[in-house]
C-alpha cells in the first residue's frame, strides 16, 4: 500500500515554493499526495507574520491530533516561519506533545534525516521529538540540493534571495528567515533554464526584498536588474514576474530592464505600508511618502500600462486620524489595480509589538475605508479594460465557472473566459467584454 502525505501550506509565496521541496523530499522517499485521504505524514508548512496564520495553524493542529488517535502511526511535522520563533519550540513540545518534528525555516533539508529517525525509535518502541532551529550558514548549498515537486503550473517559483535586513519595526520576518543570502546569478539562471524546458510558461522570482539581491555578494555584477536582464534574454515564449519588492531599494536600472525587455511584465507589487511620514518612520521603512510617489512616476513614464499593487496595513501603534487620511489620500492618488490591506498584528519580539495599541474597533473601522475605497478605484479601473484584447496565460481552471478558465493579463489583471483544462499553459488574446470589480470576463479572439 502507497505511503501518503498531505503538506498544508500557510503564508506567502515562498511558503508555497518551499510546499514544493517538502513533497519533493518526501517523493523520493516513496510517499504520494494523499489527497482527501488522511495521509501517512502531515507536514504543516507556517507562517508567522500574522496573529490569524498562527490561529489557522493551532486549529488545524487540534483536528490532525484526532486523527492521530485513529492512526497512531501518523507523522506529524511542523515547520517554517513559526516555529523559528523564540519559545515555540517549547510550546510544541509542551502544548503539543503528538507532533514528531520540528524543523525551522533553514532545516528542510533535515526533512529525510528526522522522518528516519521518528520510524526508527518507533520500531524501539521509544518516545522521540527530532527538533532543529539552527539559523545554518551554508543553507543556500543544502537548499539546492533538495528536490522538487511543482505545483503552481504553469508558473514556476523561483528563489533569488533568502532572509532580510530591513527590521521594519512591524515584521518578523528578520527574525524568523535570518539575513540575506543571495543565490548565484548562474544558479538561478540555470533553474529558469530547466523551468521553460520542462514547458512552464511563467517564471516568478521570489525573495522578501528582491531588490536587494546580490548586496551581499559584493561583486560589482550580481544585483537585480543584470539578473532581470540576464533571465529576460532567454529565448523562449514566456512570461517573468518577480516578488516582493521594497520601495527604497528599487532602482532606475530594474525599472530600464523592465521596460525593455518582452518577457518582463509591465507588473509590479510594491508595498507602501502606510502614507504618512511620520508611520514610514516609526516603520523603520526608510522612504517618505514623496519618495514613494517618484517611484510610481518613474514607472508609469517607462511603462504607461504597468499595473501596480501593493500592501498597506492600518491601525500601526502611533497611526493617528491624520496619519490614515495620509494613507487613504495617497491610495486615491496612486490608484492601484488591486492592494491587499490588512489590519496590524503585534509580533512577539518586534518593537512595535511593545508600543501602545490603537483599539480594535479604530481598527476595524479604519480598513472597512481603505477596502471600500481600493474596490472603487480598482472597478473604475476594470472599465478601462473593456473592448480591448490582451495576451492572456491560462492558468487554471476557473473556480465556480463551469467551462471557463482563468489567467492574467501581463499588467496582472485577472481575467476569465471560454476554455477547457486542455488550455491551461497556453497564451490566448482575449477581448474583454465585461468587468465585475477586480475581475474580467473576455473572449477569445
Amino acid at each position: 500500500m502507497d505511503k501518503l502525505y498531505k503538506v498544508m501550506t500557510y503564508g506567502c509565496q515562498m511558503n508555497v515554493h518551499e510546499s514544493e521541496k517538502i513533497a519533493g523530499i518526501l517523493e523520493e522517499l516513496g510517499y504520494k499526495e494523499a489527497g482527501d485521504t488522511i495521509p501517512d505524514i502531515y507536514v504543516f508548512n507556517t507562517c508567522c507574520i500574522r496573529d490569524t496564520a498562527e490561529k489557522h495553524i493551532f486549529g488545524n493542529l487540534g483536528v490532525v491530533k484526532t486523527e492521530k488517535k485513529n492512526k497512531k502511526d501518523m507523522i506529524v511535522a511542523v515547520v517554517g516561519c513559526m516555529t523559528q520563533q523564540a519559545g515555540y519550540d517549547a510550546l510544541l513540545k509542551q502544548k503539543y506533545p503528538y507532533v514528531d518534528i520540528v524543523l525551522g525555516t533553514r532545516n528542510l533539508d533535515q526533512l529525510k534525516e528526522a522522518i528516519f529517525n521518528v520510524l526508527e525509535s518507533r520500531k524501539k518502541e521509544k518516545k522521540y521529538k527530532y527538533m532543529s532551529q539552527e539559523m545554518v550558514q551554508d543553507y543556500l548549498e543544502t537548499d539546492d540540493k533538495i528536490p522538487v515537486t511543482r505545483t503552481s503550473y504553469p508558473n514556476a517559483w523561483v528563489n533569488i534571495i533568502y532572509g532580510c535586513n530591513n527590521f521594519c519595526t512591524y515584521c518578523i520576518v528578520p527574525y524568523v528567515r535570518g539575513r540575506e543570502l543571495s543565490r548565484p546569478m548562474d544558479a538561478i539562471v540555470d533553474e529558469v533554464r530547466r523551468c521553460l524546458d520542462e514547458g512552464y510558461k511563467e517564471i516568478t522570482l521570489l525573495g522578501q526584498n528582491v531588490n536587494s539581491y546580490g548586496n551581499d555578494l559584493k561583486d560589482g555584477h550580481t544585483n537585480f536588474a543584470n539578473l532581470l536582464k540576464e533571465v529576460g534574454t532567454l529565448d523562449y515564449d514566456f512570461r517573468l514576474r518577480f516578488m516582493t519588492n521594497h520601495p527604497k531599494d528599487l532602482t532606475e536600472d530594474v525599472v530600464e530592464a523592465m521596460a525593455s525587455s518582452k518577457r518582463i511584465c509591465n507588473n509590479i507589487h510594491l508595498p507602501v505600508q502606510s502614507g504618512s511620514n511620520k508611520v514610514l518612520k516609526d516603520m523603520n521603512r526608510h522612504y517618505t511618502r514623496e519618495k514613494y510617489f517618484s517611484l510610481i512616476e518613474m514607472l508609469r513614464k517607462a511603462m504607461p500600462d504597468i499595473g501596480i499593487t501593493s500592501d498597506i496595513m492600518v491601525g500601526f501603534p502611533t497611526e493617528t486620524e491624520e496619519d490614515f487620511k495620509d494613507t487613504m489620500d495617497l491610495v486615491e492618488q496612486v490608484r492601484y489595480s488591486n492592494a491587499f490591506t490588512f489590519i496590524y498584528s503585534p509580533r512577539q519580539g518586534t518593537p512595535a509589538a511593545a508600543m501602545e495599541q490603537i483599539p480594535y474597533e479604530i481598527k476595524k473601522r479604519r480598513i472597512g475605508e481603505l477596502i471600500k475605497l481600493q474596490n472603487k478605484i480598482t472597478k473604475e479601473l476594470s472599465n478601462d479594460y473593456v473592448g480591448n484584447v490582451y495576451r492572456v496565460l491560462a492558468e487554471d481552471v476557473a473556480p465556480k465557472l463551469e467551462g471557463m478558465v482563468c489567467g492574467r493579463t501581463e499588467s496582472g489583471r485577472l481575467v476569465n473566459f471560454g476554455g477547457t483544462k486542455e488550455d491551461v499553459g497556453t497564451f490566448f488574446n482575449v477581448r474583454i467584454e465585461q468587468s465585475k470589480s477586480a475581475s474580467l470576463f473576455g473572449k477569445k479572439e
